[in-house]
């Protein structure tokens, strides 16, 4: 079956959208639920029980996934044992596993427990960069730049830009301002750029406009999309990045995470529920969508409470339920009218 066009303007004369043919119907989705997800919950998930976690996503087919944090043990100590998980997960050879690090120290720790991706990150807005990461805006580039200069030589390097569809302290957020910041580390030399929607504030015209800016500007460099379901659009959000021409998304397994520095901020978009509308579509995304909500089912028993993801509680579209008992009685009592 064919996708649905978002954007009548991609439809060719022969009634074709352009964006949805050949390769192009290849999506990356990018698995942050090991950082992003625990790294606000209250309870500390074990070692041993995160590296289960990582190992049941990548034999369910996630390429990539985001597995900690090298950060202060103190600002997130629910995320202190990143080097010991890093070193206990059975790596996969076609699967990345990646580590944000917010420092050179950070990346230097990250390599020695052997990530093969560095994910920075600093936010569009001076407000929210200061209650994030305690530093300028300025401060921060310098500070990422350093790690640019210094290791991106051994590892690819994505840079995540929060807040670049609205600050929940600043509101609005222009797209030359995100923009001005993509272009500062791309001419350093990154290979990838994240754009965050934070909390939750991008809504599909909006995404649609960036998401074209940015691939149009930058077509080689690569684009990830990364949103939270605060307000019930990122799966609609998604739908619009793919319409753009984006082929990379951050999901969270059962919809877990959330930013403990950005008010009014929900879990991220659910890995599975993602999976499942993009297979109804006729995505291909190598992702096994059984595996997926097995390993879900098992979340609420590590994190002390339920998901908000809505696949987990209902199933799969097709999945279908026993017809009542007495069925044939009412069969045959509407036979009888």
């Amino acid at each position: 079956m064919n996708a649905p066009v978002l954007n009548p303007k991609a439809i060719d004369s022969a009634g074709a959208s352009q964006v949805w043919q050949g390769a192009q119907r290849q999506v990356h989705i990018q698995e942050v639920g090991p950082r992003d997800g625990l790294q606000i919950e209250p309870v500390v998930v074990p070692t041993a029980d995160k590296i289960a976690l990582v190992n049941a996503l990548s034999a369910a087919g996630l390429k990539k996934i985001e597995v900690s944090a090298f950060v202060s043990p103190k600002a997130i100590p629910s995320l202190a044992d990143a080097s010991e998980v890093f070193q206990g997960i059975d790596k996969l050879p076609d699967c990345t596993y990646s580590a944000l690090v917010p420092n050179l120290k950070g990346a230097e720790r990250a390599l020695e427990a052997g990530a093969d991706e560095l994910n920075l990150v600093m936010s569009v807005t001076q407000t929210h960069n200061l209650a994030n990461l305690r530093m300028l805006q300025e401060q921060s580039f310098a500070a990422l730049a350093q790690i640019v200069q210094q290791v991106g030589s051994s590892v690819p390097i994505n840079v995540s830009l929060s807040c670049s569809f609205g600050c929940p302290m600043e509101g609005d957020v222009p797209l030359a301002q995100t923009l001005h910041w993509a272009e500062r580390f791309i001419a350093l030399g990154v290979q990838g750029i994240s754009l965050c929607d934070t909390t939750g504030m991008a809504h599909p015209a909006q995404v649609h406009e960036a998401a074209s800016s940015f691939i149009a500007r930058w077509p080689e460099v690569e684009c990830t999309l990364h949103f939270h379901n605060t307000r019930g659009m990122g799966l609609a959000n998604i739908l619009a990045g793919l319409d753009a021409g984006v082929r990379h998304f951050d999901s969270a397994l059962g919809g877990l995470g959330g930013c403990p520095y950005a008010p009014g901020a929900s879990g991220n978009i659910s890995t599975e529920e993602v999976v499942h509308a993009l297979q109804l579509m006729d995505y291909s995304t190598g992702i096994d969508l059984q595996a997926l909500l097995t390993t879900a089912e098992r979340l609420p028993s590590l994190i002390g409470h339920e998901l908000p993801s809505q696949l987990v509680k209902a199933g799969p579209r097709w999945k279908t339920h026993p017809a009542p008992a007495n069925l044939e009685e009412i069969r045959q009592r509407a036979l009888a009218r």
